[in-house]
């Protein structure tokens, strides 16, 4: 169909999609953001252990590498959604945004099918299709959820705390197939000697590819006739065609930003950027070569520095004082969402090791593969997600539905309880006991009620509260809290203390693993070689100068950080809910 036809609705369809509680366009944005989730979760499910099995890279820097990626795909959003704002719109970043996803993904798999011909060039491949789906994931993310905004008109802002739980159960049916499949087809390791079989990786991300292709070409067919605005109009379209009608009464319809504020604004991020660098490595100079260095010292502050100086910059084309306040509440949500995903997103790191590593996967005697342990989160939000979604309406309705903000005080809290039971049970496993399955999976559940309280009512938020000309770029900053806390999670995720697999490696070299960390033996140049070929590590890591010792400590250190921002934030949020200016 094209946009003749999709500009002039039959009137029947006029008056169904009136008349219906969402508008059907939510369902095909539903579907291509699940297939993109498939792909996304599906590969994020396996690369960890594809870089640390296949491609040798040690733990803590796979898991710092791991942070970093996932940080660039939730930075690159803001190029994204400048992008479509100013010149290309929704619909074709959206298209560009799958493509190259798409691309990358069939670029890991041929770096996973050649990695035991020619290690270097495989790693090479790896880089830039992690390149290519950071600049995908820019151009996809931003504004497809930019577009389930603009689905509603100004008198039905209401319904979408509710429409972006459903979008929401999109994300994570596409989540839970991802999760599934991938693992199942690249995550196999032999029944009887439980050796993996580190050549299947490729599988699983041929898998996410395909899953990538099937959602651009669904919404490339369905676009002109479902995205549309109840009188027809196409949603997400050229910047150029946009209307008086795609804006809120006697809201400015263009972004404007004067030389001094882009020149302060570059002058910010380039001192922020070596301030940051200096707390997370040291030092301002670039003398290190080492991976996981490199990456702490150029990417993260990067992304702190462009957040911080972004929200500076939009906060100059504010208009007058309500839109500032409405802004400062995006920013203020957004920090606190930073520690949200800093413990969130240990599924795709430490929690993955610790499911490998030291964790009985036996369910009702079928061994899980450890990538798919993650498969639970997925899962309990398909679950949850419509009596979330129905629980806010009905408490609408009694007018006692808690204001945003603190709904996601309440992920927060959420996910402090599931670190403090999983700290709980890790406590006397010692080096060689394992974790029952069950707690990873009340984990994950208790983290899924978190995340229906804090991901989608955000997302809700930054629709009701951004100003229509830079909403995409508001997502943008939006994201790039969950670009910081995933930098965070890097980070912390570096931190986890040897597990059982690293004591058994260090006993067939000969040496006792616990008195090289606890400094009762020095090593021979033979046995650090040994350790180094084995990597294994050589001391504790240590976090703000407290030495971690085992998995109890290093779970407290995320119930300390969710619990502490949890009790700030429910604090703020009546100061908060009147920056909104009756926004609920």
């Amino acid at each position: 169909m094209d946009n003749i036809e999709a500009l002039s609705p039959k009137p029947d369809e006029l008056v169904e999609n009136k008349n219906s509680r969402h508008p059907k366009g939510l369902w095909v944005l539903f579907g291509t953001e699940m297939w993109e989730r498939f792909n996304f979760y599906g590969m994020r499910a396996l690369l960890t252990l594809f870089m640390v099995n296949s491609l040798l890279i040690k733990e803590a820097d796979a898991a710092i590498i791991y942070g970093g990626f996932l940080a660039l795909c939730y930075l690159t959003p803001l190029l994204g959604g400048f992008i479509a704002d100013k010149y290309i719109g929704n619909r074709n970043a959206i298209l560009i945004g799958g493509s190259l996803m798409a691309i990358g993904q069939f670029l890991l798999f041929i770096s996973a099918s050649t990695f035991s011909a020619d290690l270097g060039s495989s790693k090479m491949i790896m880089w830039l299709a992690l390149f290519v789906i950071i600049f995908g994931n820019g151009f996809f993310k931003p504004n497809i959820s930019s577009m389930v905004g603009s689905l509603y008109p100004k008198q039905e802002k209401s319904k979408l705390d509710s429409a972006f739980t459903i979008f929401y159960m999109g994300i994570n049916i596409g989540a839970f197939l991802g999760q599934f499949i991938c693992p199942y087809v690249g995550d196999v390791k032999d029944a009887a000697t439980g050796v993996r079989d580190i050549f299947a990786f490729k599988w699983g991300f041929l898998a996410a590819s395909i899953a990538m292709i099937i959602g651009t070409v669904t919404f490339f067919i369905l676009k002109n006739k479902y995205v549309v605005t109840p009188e027809g109009r196409p949603i997400g379209g050229l910047p150029k065609n946009n209307t008086s009608a795609d804006f809120e009464e006697g809201e400015t319809q263009t972004a404007k930003f004067t030389g001094a504020s882009l020149g302060i604004t570059g002058l910010i991020f380039v001192v922020l950027f070596f301030a940051f660098r200096y707390l997370l490595v040291g030092e301002f100079g670039f003398n290190s070569v080492e991976m996981g260095q490199l990456i702490k010292g150029i990417i993260y502050p990067f992304i702190y520095a462009a957040g911080i100086s972004l929200a500076f910059l939009i906060m100059t084309s504010a208009e007058n004082k309500v839109e500032r306040q409405r802004i400062w509440v995006i920013y203020i949500v957004s920090f606190f969402i930073i520690f949200f995903w800093a413990a969130f997103e240990q599924a795709g790191s430490s929690l993955t090791f610790i499911a490998d590593n030291q964790t009985d996967r036996n369910i009702f005697g079928w061994n899980m593969p450890p990538s798919m342990v993650q498969i639970f989160n997925g899962i309990f939000v398909v679950l949850l997600a419509v009596p979330f979604s129905l629980t806010w309406d009905k408490l609408r309705a009694k007018g006692k539905e808690p204001v945003s903000p603190f709904k996601q005080a309440m992920g927060l809290a959420l996910i402090a309880l599931s670190y403090f039971i999983i700290a709980h049970n890790v406590k006397d496993l010692g080096n060689s006991g394992l974790l029952a399955i069950k707690w990873l999976m009340l984990l994950y559940f208790i983290q899924t009620c978190g995340e229906l309280c804090l991901s989608p009512i955000g997302l809700s938020l930054v629709g009701k509260l951004a100003p229509k000309r830079f909403a995409s770029l508001l997502y943008g900053v939006f994201f790039i809290s969950n670009a910081a806390g995933y930098a965070l999670a890097g980070s912390l995720g570096a931190l986890i203390p040897a597990t059982g697999d690293k004591f058994k490696k260090a006993e067939e070299i000969g040496v006792n693993l616990q008195d090289v960390l606890n400094k009762k033996v020095t090593l021979t140049a033979e046995q650090t070689a040994a350790f180094e070929k084995a990597q294994l590590p050589l001391h504790n890591p240590t976090f703000a100068g407290f030495e971690i010792h085992n998995l109890f400590e290093f779970f407290m250190v995320f119930v300390v950080l969710c619990g502490i921002a949890s009790v700030i934030l429910a604090l703020l949020s009546p100061i908060l809910k009147k920056m909104m200016h009756g926004v609920k």
